[in-house]
């Protein structure tokens, strides 16, 4: 800091001392916002301005730094009250961070919402909870946050998995999944294919769920894309196609899916050769 942005700092400070004013305080109160969306905005925090970048993890080095500003900033702001929850969690404070979190969705913040459902689902810095996670996921979804969505989803065990979380309802999931999905969101996307897939909460639609399935590994999601590859190798949900099979599975391995490499091998090796006891003996490959 040069002598004379000192000089201007003090003289700000000694002004404010002076007057007191309601004024001086909302400035200070903004610069603190400013900062603590420098160092701990969330980028997919619905809340956030659009020329706040956001930091996906607060560096380690910012943590205190965003505690002091983003606290101070809360009293006016619900997303640096959810900022400072990340801070709290970031330093390891759980407990802290729950209640951060609850402050700022209490205030209506869907991100808090999201986060303060994680740690009820995973009974971090509060008591485990999957009742009160599923309401603060349904809470985020109906007020358009796409990982409240998903997450309600995955709490509620996905399709096909079983009857999931107490009070799930797959009609309604699939009315919260389908915005999302209609938004983009991939995961949304994959997750309401196996709604449709499953038949959960409506009627079986294979090809719906295909064409969710293929929309979200254009965005290269690695279990919508095992999922295509499946549909297009049986012919579910529209023509049987084992020539995009192949490349959804290819791409599926090489983003990890544990799933995809033995469909990938039983497309290209698909006959198996078997002796009179019933052992393979071996497999025939394209």
């Amino acid at each position: 800091m040069t002598t004379r942005h000192r000089l201007l700092a003090t003289a700000c400070i000694g002004l404010v001392a002076l007057v007191g004013a309601p004024v001086a305080d909302a400035r200070a109160q903004s610069a603190d916002l400013v900062l603590c969306d420098r160092i701990a905005a969330d980028p997919s925090d619905p809340d956030k301005p659009a020329d706040v970048k956001g930091v996906a993890e607060i560096a380690a080095g910012d943590v205190a730094t965003a505690i002091k500003f983003c606290k101070v900033a809360a009293a006016g702001s619900r997303r640096a009250q959810y900022a400072l929850g990340r801070a709290y969690a970031a330093n390891r404070q759980p407990a802290e961070a729950a209640a951060a979190f609850r402050r700022a969705a209490d205030k209506g913040s869907s991100a808090a919402m999201v986060e303060l459902g994680l740690l009820y689902a995973t009974g971090t810095g509060v008591a485990k909870n999957d009742e009160q996670a599923r309401k603060l996921f349904e809470k985020a979804a109906e007020a358009g946050n796409p990982r409240g969505v998903t997450n309600l989803a995955a709490l509620s065990g996905g399709a096909g998995v079983g009857a999931g979380a107490a009070g799930a309802d797959p009609a309604r999931q699939r009315a919260l999944l389908a915005k999302a999905a209609d938004a983009g969101n991939p995961e949304a996307q994959y997750q309401l294919g196996l709604l449709l897939a499953a038949g959960q909460g409506g009627a079986p639609d294979a090809a719906g769920a295909r064409a969710l399935f293929e929309k979200a590994a254009a965005q290269d999601h690695a279990a919508a894309l095992e999922r295509a590859g499946f549909f297009a190798a049986e012919g579910l949900g529209g023509d049987k196609d084992t020539t995009a099979a192949k490349a959804y599975y290819e791409r599926a391995v090489a983003l990890g899916n544990a799933d995809a490499k033995p469909a990938l091998e039983r497309l290209r090796c698909p006959h198996v050769i078997k002796n009179k006891q019933g052992q393979v003996m071996t497999t025939l490959c394209w």
